[in-house]
Parts: structure tokens; C-alpha cells; sequence
């Protein structure tokens, strides 16, 4: 009995003098070498202030630009796209976890009351590119995305057996009817709508390329969320397609805004690890310090 009282009573002390030294001792000294200067700023965030002292934001965390109803601040250069949390929330970092094979939305039924569906990753980028292309006046259109900005998608059945004779029936998947499909007709079958709740699993699912070809106009980086959903920057050609825009609203020349997204691009580190990029909140920093937005 003696003998498992000092075993119980070592334990504790140890219990004590591990909690002592784990649990106070070095979180306070790893919290007092971060307050030394040059580790001070990244151990609180890397937040960035403005002249007056306010915070805008980390330069390590993307954010939005965008008025209280969501539409994008014209005289801002845009984020990249985010799924963490409502968006850029570092306390629910992550993707959207839709990969390639996502092609097919599930309709929003009309009959019930708050239903929006749920967009496959391919909707999600077609409708991103078609917004961008709108917003930077340039052609929004890609591969496998109808002109209403969904993915071009159809559910086709054939005669049979499986998928083999000729096609009976053709339905786009992704355009709710009363929507006119985006092909009139497929193998000779006419196209229809999508219908809310109705199951097209025994038909094949067919991604048409349509006509469209080269590179599209939008960038990937600008229609697809990172995998943290917090990155801060953009790359070069997302940046470059926003010039023009950023420079009318400003009433700034075009070669001025492009000079200082120029001045903001990074490189690869080390010369060969990752690609060129462009830190968005110090580039709307610099803007507005240079090129002040006066609203008209």
C-alpha cells in the first residue's frame, strides 16, 4: 500500500511539474520570442494598417471587395474566388472538395420554399467566368459552359442495351426548365430541360466541348477557389485583365495602373519553386494611395 502511494505520489509531482513547464513556462517564452522585433508583426498576423491607423486586413488572407449587396468595387482588383466558410474565413479554412468529375448540378425545386440546389464545381466555374467576362468586357466563354453560364451537360439514353443503339431522348441536366437547352437537338434526339428531383441516372452523362476554342480570356486562377480558400493573391494575368477596369473607374491612364501591378508581381521563390503572383490588398493599398477613387 506505502509502496503505491509514493508510485501515486511521484506521478503527480510529475503531473505538476510537466503542467508547470508545458502549460505555462513555454508557451510564455514562445509568446516573448514572438514579440521580438522583426517576429512581432508575423506572430500577430501580418495585419496591415492604413496611415491613420486602421486595420485593412492581413497580408497573408485574401478578402473581398464587393458593396453591401455583393456586386465587385469596380475601382478594386478583384480576390480569387474562396470556400472557406461564407468566404475568406480563416476559422473554416478550406476547398470546395468538388473535384473534375463534378458536372452535374442538383436543380433547386421550385415547389420548395428557400431550395437552391447545389452547383457542381463545372456550373461554379462557367458561372464565375461568365460574370468576370461581363464585369471585365472581354468573352466569359469556355469549354463545356453553355452561353447562360452552366456546365454544357447531358443526360442521353439510348435504345438499348446500356448505352448502345440509337439516342431516344437527350436532356441538359443543368438548365431548369422552363430554360431553352443550350443544343436543340443531339444524334437526331430533340434536347430537353432539366426537371427538378427527376432521376437521369440510366442515361449517360455526356460534358458537350462545344464550339469554343483556345484559351479562354478568363483566367483558371480567377474562376477556381485555392485550396486554403484564404490565398491573398492573384496571378499576373488576372491581375492584367483587371487593368483597364480599375483605370477608367480611377480616371487613371491604363499604362500607369499596369506600371504598379508591375511593381507588385513577385516571382517564383528561390527563382523555381511556385509561380508569379500579385498580393491584392498591398496593390488596393498602393491604388489608393497614388490614385485616389472619387466617386462621381
Amino acid at each position: 500500500m506505502r509502496a503505491n502511494l509514493r508510485q501515486y505520489a511521484a506521478a503527480l509531482r510529475l503531473l505538476l511539474v510537466m503542467t508547470v513547464l508545458l502549460g505555462v513556462v513555454y508557451p510564455l517564452a514562445v509568446t516573448a520570442v514572438a514579440q521580438v522585433p522583426g517576429l512581432k508583426a508575423k506572430a500577430d498576423g501580418s495585419l496591415v494598417h492604413n496611415a491613420p491607423g486602421a486595420l485593412l486586413g492581413s497580408s497573408l488572407i485574401g478578402q473581398s471587395y464587393v458593396d453591401k449587396h455583393g456586386n465587385p468595387l469596380v475601382q478594386y482588383f478583384q480576390s480569387r474566388p474562396s470556400a472557406a466558410g461564407a468566404g475568406y474565413d480563416p476559422t473554416a479554412s478550406s476547398a470546395s472538395n468538388l473535384g473534375p468529375e463534378s458536372i452535374v448540378d442538383v436543380l433547386p425545386d421550385p415547389k420548395v420554399k428557400g431550395d437552391t440546389g447545389k452547383q457542381s464545381l463545372l456550373t461554379l466555374v462557367c458561372s464565375r467566368s461568365k460574370a468576370i467576362g461581363a464585369l471585365e468586357k472581354v468573352d466569359g466563354m469556355r469549354p463545356f459552359c453553355t452561353p447562360s453560364g452552366v456546365g454544357a451537360v447531358l443526360a442521353v439514353f439510348h435504345q438499348g442495351p446500356g448505352y448502345a443503339g440509337a439516342v431516344t431522348r437527350a436532356v441538359s441536366v443543368n438548365e431548369a426548365c422552363p430554360a431553352t437547352p443550350f443544343l436543340s437537338t443531339y444524334e437526331g434526339a430533340a434536347v430537353e430541360c432539366g426537371k427538378p428531383g427527376e432521376d437521369y441516372s440510366k442515361g449517360q452523362i455526356v460534358p458537350v466541348h462545344g464550339s469554343f476554342a483556345g484559351t479562354p480570356a478568363v483566367p483558371a486562377d480567377a474562376v477556381t477557389a485555392s485550396a486554403s480558400g484564404l490565398d491573398p493573391e492573384i496571378s499576373p494575368a488576372y491581375a492584367a485583365l483587371q487593368v483597364a477596369r480599375v483605370a477608367a473607374a480611377r480616371g487613371t491612364p491604363v499604362v500607369a495602373v499596369r506600371a504598379l501591378v508591375q511593381a507588385h508581381t513577385a516571382g517564383r521563390d528561390l527563382g523555381f519553386i511556385g509561380e508569379p503572383r500579385v498580393n491584392v490588398l498591398a496593390l488596393n493599398m498602393d491604388l489608393d494611395k497614388r490614385y485616389p477613387y472619387r466617386t462621381r
